[in-house]
């Protein structure tokens, strides 16, 4: 039996971008400075880690494309912070972003760690950036270091 298991390593010459909303910016930094730490702290080269911002959550996938289309990077991280308010506007905002990253994805073979936060309030958003249910921001850039190592594993795969 084959099996393939990614682990939190870098792929070696790997790139990762942090893509994050300014929208909600004291959880988006918090969320980004967890992401860019963990992916240095995991090894990865300053040079190598790119951090792009968009204005908010909905050109998160647009940019994704982008970038993915560039073939420049293993792994990209999506960061965000979607509250709800009075209006439909957040479930319009939350869903299509996810579903913008998910394509992205699929479409580029590439993953794309969705560390969008989609909240009833604030502080939902701050528990989950920093506080009490730690930080997404960190979790997402995990997840994008061991999808990067196992997607390597996959294509280096020879029987």
């Amino acid at each position: 039996m084959i099996r393939f298991e990614g682990e939190v390593r870098v792929v070696a010459g790997a790139r990762i971008a942090i893509l994050a909303s300014r929208w909600n910016p004291r959880i988006t930094d918090a969320l980004v400075e967890s992401a860019r730490n963990t992916l240095l702290g995991h090894g990865m080269a300053a040079d190598d880690v790119h951090v792009v911002r968009v204005p908010g959550a909905w050109e998160l996938p647009v940019a994704a494309s982008a970038l993915a289309a560039s073939q420049r990077y293993r792994a990209l991280v999506a960061l965000g912070c979607v509250v709800r308010g009075d209006t439909r506007h957040y479930e319009h905002v939350a869903d299509e972003c996810a579903r913008g990253l998910m394509r992205v994805s699929l479409d580029h073979r590439l993953p794309v760690a969705n560390g969008v936060l989609a909240v009833e309030k604030h502080a939902d958003a701050e528990a989950r950036a920093g506080g009490v249910h730690g930080n997404k921001g960190e979790e997402a850039a995990l997840a994008a270091l061991e999808m990067a190592h196992l997607i390597h594993l996959i294509e280096e795969f020879s029987p």
